[in-house]
């Protein structure tokens, strides 16, 4: 009879570390160095995996120095007070999944000052490639101050943004379902979506619960035309004459009550984010507010009030008002930055940025600066890296979105793109806007945009300076035309 394979609780139960693997270059993981540092001398390292975590201390602290502990929080409870009675005070482990998280959690709850790198700084030498050299490599890592503690915000942002990127996800789910909606129509040759803008729009959504209601008269759909729509009701009516088919109505009538379910589920997650803001201290405001920037607000404000009945997936309550309370500064100040970016700064980062000792290492964060590899002085690669944070995508959104702004940060936006090839362009106006965004969150709001003319004369100075210096390198000099 074949033998049954043990589980991973029953295996860490009755079974010890592997001693084979532990003492598996042993001498060389505990050889000290004379040319480096202790910087941490009380260093753990965790290996996080699925099921089981590899834990190293140093040897000195305990006899069998690297250890296997369950996933389960009674384990993770028992890996807390085995460190503790080995005096362990600072732990580093590498984000792997979201695996990371309950340890991070039971280990920080714990009292230990808890290192959260990135697997990017942690590269194994050639041959380290089971989990106990992992936690071994870790913390020899660590003990001399090698790696560099991700951020991660404090837990009340940490519960905003949970709602925030629930939000985000369920909108994804709504923009699928509309994007159904209108391949259903089209099925039936329901040409709805070539006569208004919006199917998920008030008139739009009105004629598809009409149709699924049982109305197939064109002219009576066209009724429900809302005033403010610039097709006539001729022409809504002309694209409404379709194909019913009855296989095609169901799948439609499945949509749409899909639709509906996530615009409910929207309207909770915006109640829910609203209670957990509003329980959130006021932040101080940052600096001054100087006359021009009363000026910028008094006219932001009346722009605001002339777009508030526009349609967008803003939550339903103030956002902006509240942003403003939360951060000291209201960021809409930089034109091309809406609330919805601002919402996903806060989320992400928080108000508070003493994490980033200057904008250059904020922008550095964000992958929004070149990674130069230097030789002999010189630069011989610029290395692009993949990010996936998502501030950096609201800032490039927001980049963007001034193609057409008549402001200083339009002017750049179009000098950068014409100057750079591709979407080098964006990412130049993207740092710039989160230097912006440092600034006015830790100095004030002491920038002040000053318009699309006062970039072009800024330019056209530096062009004729440049002119002017090469003219007298060549012996010459520029002379105006009268």
């Amino acid at each position: 009879m074949a033998k049954r394979k043990k589980s991973t609780f029953e295996r860490l139960q009755s079974s010890s570390p592997n001693r084979q693997q532990r003492k598996k270059l042993q001498r060389q993981f505990d050889a000290d160095s004379a040319e480096l540092i202790v910087v941490h001398p009380n260093a753990a390292g965790v290996d996080v995996g699925n099921r089981s975590h590899f834990v190293s201390v140093s040897p000195e602290r305990d006899q069998l120095p690297v250890r296997e502990f369950g996933s389960w929080t009674a384990d993770l409870r028992r890996m807390a007070e085995w460190l503790k009675s080995c005096g362990i005070t600072s732990v580093v482990m590498q984000s792997t999944g979201v695996y990371w998280i309950a340890v991070y959690d039971v280990l920080e709850q714990a009292g230990f000052e808890v290192y959260l790198v990135n697997a990017r700084g942690t590269k194994n030498l050639p041959g380290r490639k089971s989990d106990v050299q992992e936690c071994q490599w870790l913390r020899k890592l660590h003990t001399y101050g090698l790696l560099r503690k991700s951020f991660r915000p404090p837990e009340q942002i940490r519960d905003v943004r949970t709602l925030w990127r629930l939000r985000g996800r369920v909108l994804e789910d709504s923009s699928r379902a509309v994007q159904h909606i209108q391949k259903a129509l089209t099925t039936m040759n329901v040409q709805l979506a070539n006569t208004i803008s919006d199917v998920s729009g008030v008139t739009g959504m009105a004629i598809v619960r009409a149709i699924l209601q049982g109305q197939r008269d064109p002219h009576e759909l066209a009724k429900l035309r809302d005033p403010h729509i610039q097709a006539s009701g001729q022409e809504i009516a002309h694209s409404l004459e379709g194909n019913w088919q009855r296989d095609v109505l169901f799948e439609l009538q499945q949509v749409v009550d899909t639709y509906d379910f996530h615009r409910r589920q929207l309207a909770t997650i915006d109640n829910e984010l609203q209670k957990y803001m509003t329980a959130l201290p006021t932040r101080e405001p940052v600096g001054e507010v100087s006359a021009d920037v009363s000026r910028l607000s008094a006219k932001l404000r009346k722009k605001l009030q002339s777009n508030r009945k526009s349609k967008d997936n803003r939550p339903a309550f103030d956002l902006g008002t509240e942003l403003a309370r939360l951060m000291g500064v209201d960021l809409r100040l930089i034109d091309g930055i809406d609330v919805m970016t601002i919402q996903t700064i806060y989320s992400e980062v928080g108000a508070d940025l003493s994490s980033w000792p200057n904008e250059d290492q904020f922008a550095s964060w964000l992958e929004l600066v070149p990674r130069n590899n230097i030789t002999g002085g010189k630069v011989i690669k610029k290395e692009k890296r993949p990010s996936n944070n998502r501030v950096t995508t609201a800032l490039r959104n927001a980049a963007e979105a001034l193609v057409r702004s008549d402001s200083y940060l339009g002017a750049r936006y179009r000098h950068f793109t014409g100057r750079l090839v591709g979407l080098k362009g964006v990412k130049a106006m993207a740092r710039y806007l989160a230097c912006l965004v440092y600034r006015l969150m830790t100095k004030g709001p002491a920038w002040v945009d000053r318009g699309a003319a006062y970039y072009e004369n800024q330019r056209r100075d530096r062009e004729l300076l440049g002119l002017h210096r090469k003219a007298a390198a060549a012996g010459m000099k520029l002379v105006p035309i009268t």
